[in-house]
């Protein structure tokens, strides 16, 4: 894996997330959206744990604290992005959610450059506001728009854990967290599906290695070897891709407005990733 480009791993690592959602989205009709996140939780949950084996005897309060409170976020960031594919095109819905790591950005600058950005991501905003998605289903812009304020959480949350906890036991104990978070919501009709077909336990373990525990292996290699200016370029293309996987897996295609939407969206992402100051804090 040294060999290749660091660059193509993050990309890697993003279509392998997106490719992972639509796959899921395919078995909606037998587990429902609630039904798909619970076992994809559950099984990429388990196995990290099982591979990492977190050692938590000797954790401080804070640290138990910062792990449950950013398990909460990773939790309800994938309950309410499910929730939303389950209405809304996934092109769309990671273009929403996308917004929140946007607007995290652009709270911790005060440049006039960056009004430029926000401006250009509230144009996108707008029209997805008047695009089809939102016509069609108001609810599954919600839960994306909820999906996007988790996603803040939760890059916040993940820098603090990882200055608490060394390695990624922190992130281990998390997605446990983030299991428990979406059992209430989606056990009946996981537990349901499988057992109607045993054969989805192998399609949400493809599902939970693509989502979670192959991009994080990638994303992990890649920033080793590239600046984190370069990766939160290359993140930008996260609503294209998705819009891509959606089309090709799906055949979900976005109406014009969307795509230039999408355009706007991630437009005002690479440029405040681009634009930033080279000595400010990572979020």
């Amino acid at each position: 894996m040294n060999r290749v480009p660091a660059p193509l791993l993050a990309l890697a690592a993003m279509v392998s997330v997106q490719i992972g959602a639509a796959v899921a989205k395919t078995r909606f009709e037998e587990v429902g959206s609630l039904g798909a996140v619970t076992l994809r939780l559950v099984i990429g949950a388990l196995v990290l744990a099982s591979v990492v084996r977190p050692r938590v005897r000797h954790w401080t309060r804070a640290q138990w604290r910062g792990a449950v409170v950013l398990g909460l976020a990773l939790g309800g960031m994938n309950v309410f992005i499910y929730l939303a594919f389950a209405t809304i095109p996934i092109g769309v819905a990671v273009t929403i959610e996308f917004l929140g790591p946007l607007a995290l950005s652009l709270v911790h600058t005060r440049r006039w450059r960056d009004a430029v950005w926000a401006a250009l991501a509230l144009a996108g905003v707008v029209l997805l506001g008047v695009g089809p998605a939102a016509v069609g289903d108001a609810g599954g812009v919600v839960a994306a728009v909820l999906a996007a304020a988790c996603w803040a959480a939760y890059i916040v949350m993940n820098r603090r854990v990882g200055a608490a906890i060394p390695g990624i036991d922190g992130l281990s104990v998390s997605m446990l967290v983030a299991m428990v978070v979406a059992l209430p919501f989606g056990i009946r009709p996981a537990v349901e599906g499988v057992v109607a077909a045993p054969v989805l336990l192998v399609v949400f373990g493809v599902v939970a290695v693509l989502s979670s525990v192959l991009p994080y292996a990638l994303e992990m290699t890649a920033l080793r070897r590239m600046p984190t200016r370069v990766f939160g370029v290359l993140q930008s293309l996260g609503p294209a891709i998705a819009a891509l996987a959606g089309l090709v897996v799906l055949h979900e295609a976005l109406s014009p407005l969307e795509v230039v939407a999408l355009a706007c969206v991630t437009a005002a992402s690479a440029g405040v990733t681009l634009t930033a100051r080279r000595g400010a804090a990572p979020l």
